[in-house]
C-alpha cells in the first residue's frame, strides 16, 4: 500500500505514523518537510523573483510536480491539520486527493472541526492521533483490531 502523509512539517507525526506501522506492507511518501526548501526551491532552480508573490508562485508550482504525481500514486492520502499554522496547501491536498477518488484520512484536532467539515465530509475517516491513523492502516492491511 502506498501513502502519502500530507500537511503540517512542524511536529513528528509522520515518524509516529511510520513507527507504528512497522512490519505492514506500506510505503510512505510526502512532501519536501525542509520548510526553506521548499520555500525556495522555484527561485533556486528558476531563477530570483524580486516580488514576494512570484518567488512563492514559482515554488508552489514546482513543489506541486512532487506532491501530485505523489498523490496520484497513493492509495490512502494522509492529511495532518497542525496547531501553530494555517495548511491551506494542506487543504488542497485533500481536495485534490478526493477528486481523484483516494482514500482520504484527516488528522486533527476537535477544535478544528468546524472549520474543516467539508474538508472532514469528503474524509473516509477523521483521526485525532498519528496511532490512530496507524490503526487504521493496520485494520486495513491485516483486519486486525488494536491489541
Amino acid at each position: 500500500m502506498q501513502v502519502y502523509l500530507s500537511g503540517e512539517i512542524h511536529t513528528d507525526w509522520r515518524e509516529q505514523i511510520i513507527a507504528a506501522c512497522e512490519g505492514l506492507d506500506v510505503s510512505f511518501s510526502a512532501p519536501v518537510t525542509d520548510h526553506a526548501a521548499s520555500d525556495d526551491c522555484g527561485v533556486a532552480i528558476l531563477g530570483e523573483e524580486p516580488d514576494k508573490f512570484w518567488h512563492d508562485r514559482k515554488g508552489a508550482m514546482v513543489n506541486a510536480i512532487r506532491t501530485r504525481g505523489a498523490i496520484g500514486a497513493a492509495d490512502v492520502v494522509v492529511v495532518r491539520f497542525g496547531e501553530q499554522y494555517k495548511q491551506w496547501n494542506a487543504a488542497f491536498d485533500a481536495g485534490y486527493a478526493s477528486a481523484l477518488g483516494k482514500s482520504l484520512i484527516i488528522l486533527q484536532q476537535p477544535e478544528h472541526d468546524h472549520a474543516l467539515k467539508e474538508v472532514d465530509a469528503a474524509a473516509l475517516a477523521v483521526a485525532r492521533a498519528p496511532e490512530e491513523v496507524a490503526q487504521i492502516l493496520r485494520y486495513v492491511l491485516e483486519g486486525a483490531l488494536p491489541r
